[in-house]
């Protein structure tokens, strides 16, 4: 686990519960497995690109303050 990736996981966490979003409503709208996004968020998978633009859009976030 790097740190950047627990650092982005935590902020997708953040974001995702102040928008009072489940991680359910994240996959779902994300059209992904609740397990991947569980391992996004803890820090135990590294997200494409791509797959963090879609984050970004998914919780109305910049892709700066995914990563900030």
């Amino acid at each position: 686990m790097t740190n950047s990736a627990k650092k982005l996981g935590d902020n997708i966490r953040r974001i995702r519960l102040a928008k009072e979003m489940t991680q359910g409503d994240l996959c779902r709208k994300l059209g992904v497995d609740r397990g991947y996004m569980s391992n996004v968020e803890s820090g135990k998978k590294n997200p494409t690109l791509s797959t963090i633009e879609r984050i970004a859009k998914a919780l109305d976030v910049s892709i700066e303050g995914l990563m900030k």
